[in-house]
């Protein structure tokens, strides 16, 4: 089983050909023009191929090591205390309760429910999770679906063109087993199975952005609850109004981004974890050692003889031991596998191991506290200390969700499955640690509407089931393609994993899906209704890049759209930007058409997003040139990783003209090596016989600097096509409520291209043109 990331999938996929060798050091201006013909007729015979900008500089991306230094490592993993493990953390507080909500029958029931706790954080969290799963890289279920597109053509998103490739780094592989090969054959042919997989990623993705809803509701309730122990005078109403206060207060802090609250909560939770272990062990110690047999799994099947319907239902308790590990894999992104490994083992596992264990030992002396069985479990002396840890920690329980939810959201923002919002990166030390404004407040008003609608736990631990374990099993589903198709693991072992954990969580899901009148319904609908737009969204966004590919102006015929025109060429440089890699939109002809004048230089700019985390600044810009020289016409394509800075802390404008400088260098420098290659035999052994071409060129360098310089000083304008959108003569009345009314009514709610990516507004020109789709 291949355990690389993303990235380093990336990187053993580059092109290491002698030809372009040679090409990257002229790229790099290592070697003179003489002395790369001479190392290239050395080298072979063969005609020198011509490579521009975008070729070289595609097959340049390498691998990057992020926290390759023990310190950081560390450093993240304490952390990650904080961001990723406080909704696990803090299960503890309501998972008995749930499990047994009318009492306990048997005395071994306890050892039966304990013994699955036992197994199943064993099997998900820790085994799944921690040690399978997060080897596939950053990131939730769009970066694993994001994953499998990648080497199987199965993906509806437009990131699969021959031209997308090109600049994406996106290289199929060539599958050596004919497993993988049939199946992936399969998958390609099906239209069914790759619309399939996008709605069914979609709704993982709604699932896990309702967890993030349902977490902080169900924490904090569950510890503010605990203050009955100590007085009869908090009535269920101060508790609700109460938990409504704290989780605005939580949501307010945001803002403060990842890194910030990482460093205030990881000392809280490391605290948590340590108090629950401790008082696990004084209760195991004190109530009932032998408890330890719960490790014997006879006492499950016994369970499910004495209780049979009962025993299943109570499943559904059970699982909410694992709430959250969903958002440690999305969380990924904000800190390190291997960081995130480390937190788990040494701290997170041991400290959940031994506070299951000491409840459980303390119920085995007191069947009737099992309503109650955390708060009630604590010694006298430790219960206010407790309490007041246990508030903050089910403060911190729901940053884990909420750190996800902004992870995922920009992963499907990225892949144009989600509508405009503003991304903000919180830290310039770490990638990946984001706030997202409109969906943090999205997220805070459904959470007070949540926990004013429902009042107690009850009813919110049966949502919070469903949406838990159907994302569970969804990322089971997905693993399995992954280990069929990419990582080619041996099918014994894939049978292996169904058995073992995957048929454990469809049992699962089963349990939980009984109480789906029950509160169940909430994330259900939530996510059908979040689904919805994110569907929408992509069917419009895919429309709109089909179109603009089959209207697009070819580079050849550019010359004679800005001629028929008779456009006048003024000074300045104009950016205009697209979602086409290759051509020119449609857009532009239909500006030209409307004002016959033009900046001297332009600059078709297209934004990519591909399937890795981060690319270095020094090949963020690949550029082309579109012939003849005398346009000044370039194509760019500005190429970004998931976790990315676009354009907040970065000089874009600047960057661009930096790199289209030494780009125009680096193409003279490509035609050198071209007519010296068709001409070698006619030179002299010193390469001299082609000075007049080199003067020459030098000369054409030199002009079409200052013409960009000139440009530069005269300034820049951004040019940005605001589509309007419209089903086409004769669509489906389906089609028509789709992109005339849902699609509108969002692109009018939301944020523009010019938001998203902080295009100066005052250098800024809107083109209007209506799309027909």
């Amino acid at each position: 089983m291949s355990t690389s990331s993303i990235a380093e999938e990336v990187a053993t996929q580059e092109t290491n050909t002698r030809e372009t060798k040679i090409t990257n050091e002229i790229s790099s201006g290592e070697s003179p023009p003489s002395q790369i013909q001479l190392k290239e007729q050395k080298l072979s015979c063969r005609k020198f191929s011509r490579y521009d900008s975008l070729d070289v500089e595609a097959n340049k991306l390498h691998p990057i090591n992020h926290h390759s230094s023990k310190v950081l490592t560390l450093h993240l993993a304490f952390q990650s205390i904080g961001v990723v493990y406080g909704d696990i953390g803090t299960s503890p507080l309501y998972v008995l309760s749930s499990t047994f909500p009318a009492g306990i029958n048997h005395n071994d029931d306890i050892l039966a429910v304990l013994s699955l706790i036992l197994y199943t954080i064993t099997l998900i969290p820790l085994i799944k999770y921690v040690f399978i799963k997060i080897t596939n890289g950053k990131g939730g279920t769009f970066a694993m679906y994001s994953l499998i597109c990648r080497h199987a053509k199965i993906g509806l998103i437009p990131s699969q063109e021959p031209a997308d490739q090109d600049v994406s780094t996106f290289q199929l592989e060539n599958h050596r087993l004919l497993r993988a090969s049939i199946f992936k054959s399969k998958l390609e042919k099906s239209k069914f199975a790759k619309f399939f997989l996008l709605i069914i990623t979609m709704l993982g993705t709604s699932m896990v952005i309702g967890d993030g809803i349902l977490t902080p509701s169900i924490s904090v309730l569950s510890a503010v609850g605990g203050i009955k122990e100590a007085t009869s005078a908090m009535t269920e109403e101060r508790i609700v109004w109460i938990s409504v206060g704290i989780l605005v207060f939580l949501f307010m802090f945001q803002r403060m981004g990842t890194d910030k609250v990482g460093y205030v909560f990881a000392p809280i939770i490391f605290v948590w974890f340590i108090f629950i272990a401790g008082i696990g062990i004084y209760n195991f110690i004190k109530y009932d050692p032998l408890v330890i047999k719960a490790l014997n799994p006879k006492y499950i099947l016994d369970y499910f003889r004495r209780n049979h319907k009962n025993a299943w239902i109570s499943l559904g308790g059970v699982v909410l031991c694992t709430t959250g590990t969903e958002a440690l894999f999305a969380d990924v992104g904000h800190f390190s596998v291997r960081s995130i490994r480390i937190s788990t083992c040494a701290v997170t596992y041991p400290a959940l191991i031994l506070a299951y264990t000491g409840q459980a030992a303390y119920l085995r002396k007191n069947n009737s506290d099992v309503s109650d069985t955390f708060f009630k479990s604590i010694p006298g002396p430790m219960y206010w200390p407790m309490f007041v840890v246990a508030i903050f920690a089910a403060i911190i329980a729901s940053q884990a969700m909420i750190s996800g939810t902004f992870s995922i959201i920009q992963q499907s923002l990225s892949l144009g499955c989600f509508p405009r919002v503003k991304i903000v990166h919180t830290s310039s030390k770490y990638e990946g640690q984001v706030y997202i404004p409109e969906i943090n407040y999205l997220l805070m008003v459904a959470c007070v509407a949540v926990t004013l609608a429902f009042k107690n736990t009850v009813k919110i631990g049966n949502a919070y089931g469903i949406a838990v374990v159907f994302v569970m099993t969804l990322t089971s589903a997905f693993l399995v393609l992954i280990m069929i198709m990419i990582w080619k693991t041996k099918i014994l072992l894939v049978i292996l994993y169904v058995l073992v954990i995957a048929s454990v969580e469809l049992v699962y899901l089963s349990s939980v899906l009984y109480k789906f009148d029950q509160g169940g319904y909430l994330p259900v609908a939530f996510a059908m209704f979040l689904m919805s737009i994110m569907f929408t969204w992509n069917y419009v966004y895919r429309k709109k890049y089909y179109f603009e590919l089959d209207h697009k102006v070819s580079p050849e015929k550019l010359k004679e759209v800005i001629i028929d025109t008779n456009s006048y060429r003024l000074p300045g440089l104009a950016i205009f930007y697209s979602e086409l890699v290759h051509g020119i939109p449609p857009i532009f002809k239909h500006y030209v058409e409307n004002v016959p004048a033009l900046p001297s230089v332009l600059v078709f700019v297209s934004i990519k997003s591909l399937p890795i985390s981060k690319v270095p600044m020094e090949e963020r810009f690949l550029f082309r040139r579109v012939r003849p020289n005398d346009l000044n016409v370039f194509r760019c394509v500005v190429r970004y990783g998931y976790t990315d800075v676009r354009n907040e802390q970065e000089p874009f404008e600047k960057l661009l003209v930096e790199r289209l400088g030494e780009f125009i260098k680096e193409d003279y420098k490509f035609s050198i090596v071209e007519e010296s290659q068709g001409n070698h035999e006619e030179m002299d052994s010193d390469g001299s016989g082609n000075g007049e071409n080199v003067d020459h060129d030098q000369e054409a360098v030199k002009r079409d600097i200052e013409v960009l310089e000139e440009a530069w000083r005269a300034g820049i304008v951004h040019f940005v096509g605001e589509q309007e959108v419209v089903a086409g003569k004769g669509a489906s009345l389906g089609k028509r409520i789709l992109i005339d009314y849902a699609f509108n009514f969002l692109k009018r709610n939301l944020r523009q291209s010019n938001e998203v990516f902080d295009i100066p507004q005052k250098r800024m020109l809107k083109v209007g043109m209506t799309y027909e789709l």
